[in-house]
């Protein structure tokens, strides 16, 4: 499973990054809001910092606005992924900029039908969003079972990218599930390291090895 980081934050993806577990970064423009910073110089920053997948939202509803907006920022750097709405325009988008060789994530797809047009647009990935389904009392993870079981029928080669992720149970059953990728706020993927007995096995071995007085360098 590829883990992709949902912020526009610069800090938080360095940080991150710095693990060497980081395979992609998705924006939106909510996120660029929060960031403060401008979307063209803020995702030439991340496109510095992350070498996979670095998606960048185009923000017109119509398509001759879409595709001028997405050369834009295909522009930016080879590994941004053109971020496009799942509406007509936004599918007639992801077909031209497929069809041109770039890379293409279309978002906000809440059910299965909208999956099976992505793919036949040639999108790179498809981001069913889960936790928004989930707070209207839907089964989001239904959804992306549902996917992987279109997708493997067809082989298609639009990947799998879980977004709207809430917390690591979401994560699990999408790995559970066979998603290609994962996209998770920050705090998400720093809670994966967490565990109270991890803590207190560490404190133990240390208090141990203090007692030993010994030094390994």
């Amino acid at each position: 499973m590829k883990f992709f980081i949902d912020t526009a934050d610069i800090e938080e993806i360095r940080k991150l990054a710095e693990t060497g577990l980081v395979d992609g970064v998705t924006t939106n423009p909510s996120l660029i809001l929060k960031s403060g910073g401008d979307i063209i110089e803020t995702t030439r920053e991340i496109c510095s910092i992350i070498d996979g997948p670095v998606s960048a939202e185009v923000t017109a509803t119509e398509y001759d606005e879409m595709v001028k907006e997405g050369h834009k920022l295909a522009e930016i750097a080879d590994n941004v992924a053109i971020k496009v709405p799942l509406t007509i325009d936004g599918i007639r988008a992801c077909k031209t900029f497929s069809d041109e060789g770039l890379m293409v994530n279309v978002t906000l797809c809440f059910s299965p039908a909208q999956a099976i047009l992505a793919a036949k647009a040639g999108a790179a990935f498809i981001s069913p969003f889960v936790g928004r389904l989930d707070d209207i009392g839907h089964d989001g993870m239904g959804l992306i079972e549902d996917i992987g079981d279109i997708y493997t029928n067809y082989d298609f080669d639009t990947e799998i990218l879980v977004a709207s992720v809430r917390h690591i149970p979401h994560l699990l059953d999408a790995a559970r599930l066979g998603a290609d990728v994962v996209t998770a706020p920050p705090n998400v993927f720093w809670q994966m390291f967490k565990h109270p007995l991890t803590d207190k096995g560490l404190d133990a071995f240390l208090a141990d090895w203090a007692k030993t007085g010994q030094s390994i360098i």
